[in-house]
């Protein structure tokens, strides 16, 4: 395997970011797994910046996190504002669907852990439609009780995961991973938020000009204005302001 590049990281409103394109974070994923050690991913939007202020356990998470990916079109608007620009974003939903896409080609494991009773099971049966040869070794919703935790763990852990997508949204999926990466024993563990709602198909995907243009988060609270979203929706003007007013 070649030698990863340098860490290229900035910071942003006193968070860590890595500046990275797919690509790259995707040669990170790969020496993740070949390390054979738990690494934590984070995809950071505009909202978990927020959260890691205000969060103490969180932003100890994030912290160490082995990788954090510009995740939305917030954070680079606010990189570029402090002229510390990121070349692309590296969302959650878009890692995740390339590396089902590779692991069978990589010989990787992908668990779905997250969303409603029957969305990750739908997530599956839809990205395995899409990708014939991808490894999803198995799937489980994110609704159990809190002393059933590390049962769930467990149960996890019996399918042998190289990579756990976490999608119970910001910040129970990174404080899971905290909790349970060791007894989970993959090697790579993603909080992907809404991700298996998106490959399911309960949620659809903006049109690609909203994509582009960074209004995919608009479309997707839109769409689906549960009480996340609308959270989340409500940490975007404080983001904006903190951006606007740093100097």
């Amino acid at each position: 395997m070649a030698e990863l590049p340098p860490r290229n990281a900035i910071t942003l409103h006193g968070m860590r970011i890595d500046r990275l394109t797919m690509e790259g974070a995707l040669e990170y994923v790969a020496s993740f797994i070949a390390s054979g050690k738990p690494h934590h991913i984070v995809t950071a939007d505009a909202s978990m910046v927020m959260t890691f202020r205000e969060d103490k356990d969180f932003a100890a998470i994030v912290e160490n996190a082995a990788l954090i990916t510009p995740d939305g079109a917030g954070i680079l608007w606010a990189c570029q504002r402090q002229n510390t620009p990121i070349p692309a974003k590296v969302s959650g939903v878009d890692l995740s669907a390339k590396l089902v896409e590779i692991s069978g080609q990589r010989g990787w494991r992908v668990f779905f852990f997250g969303g409603a009773p029957g969305v990750a099971e739908a997530a599956a049966q839809k990205m395995r439609e899409r990708f014939p040869e991808a490894v999803i070794c198995g799937v489980r919703d994110g609704y159990y009780k809190a002393d059933e935790e590390n049962a769930v763990a467990e149960q996890i852990a019996a399918t042998k995961p190289d990579i756990l997508l976490v999608a119970m949204g910001i910040p129970r999926q990174e404080k899971f991973i905290a909790r349970q990466k060791e007894r989970v024993g993959a090697k790579v563990y993603i909080g992907v938020g809404g991700t298996l709602d998106v490959f399911s198909g309960t949620v659809k995907r903006a049109p690609v000009w909203m994509q582009r243009s960074g209004l995919e988060w608009f479309y997707r609270i839109a769409s689906n204005p549960n009480a996340a979203r609308l959270k989340k929706l409500a940490a975007l003007p404080r983001f904006a302001l903190l951006t606007l007013i740093k100097k």
